[in-house]
């Protein structure tokens, strides 16, 4: 069995248009890509020399558009198995908060998006390890957790 842990995934949340909620970005999956007219949110390779990090930011420029206005890692990492290739997969998660105003943009990859709000993120995420993530994001980043301030990374300032 092979491990690898050269990819990340990044939960791309905004606010919802009512006070005190949030929305999650979706994205569906070309038809002919793996995992085809599935709906994922933003993940990737990490490329050589990059940091984790710099990957997600990377990923969701790419296929998304979007830029956060702030930017968190999750202590959660999603751990899961391919059979087809005996491959145990680890990635680490990230945050990214955007604004509501910002348009996303698909690349190649995708061929739809949607904002899904978090009271239905149980019936619109596929995987129990994207929703064990997302419940970390909500109670440490969303609703302000003792480790919100320490999960935060500062974003680059614009040269």
């Amino acid at each position: 069995m092979k491990v690898r842990h050269d990819m990340i995934v990044c939960y791309i949340v905004r606010p919802a248009e009512r006070a005190g909620s949030y929305e999650f970005l979706q994205l569906r999956r070309v038809p002919s890509d793996f995992m085809g007219g599935t709906w994922q949110t933003v993940s990737g390779r990490i490329e050589e020399s990059e940091k984790a990090w710099e990957a997600a930011l990377r990923e969701l420029r790419e296929e998304a558009g979007l830029t956060p206005i702030e930017f968190y890692q999750l202590d959660y990492v999603e751990t899961f198995y391919i059979a087809k290739d005996d491959t145990l997969w680890q990635r680490p998660g990230f945050c990214a908060i955007v604004g509501r105003d910002q348009v996303v943009t698909l690349n190649e990859e995708h061929d739809d998006f949607r904002w899904v709000l978090r009271k239905e993120v149980d019936e619109s995420f596929m995987w129990p390890g994207e929703r064990a993530a997302i419940g970390e994001l909500c109670r440490e980043i969303l609703d302000d957790g003792r480790s919100k301030p320490f999960l935060r990374i500062d974003l680059p300032r614009p040269a």
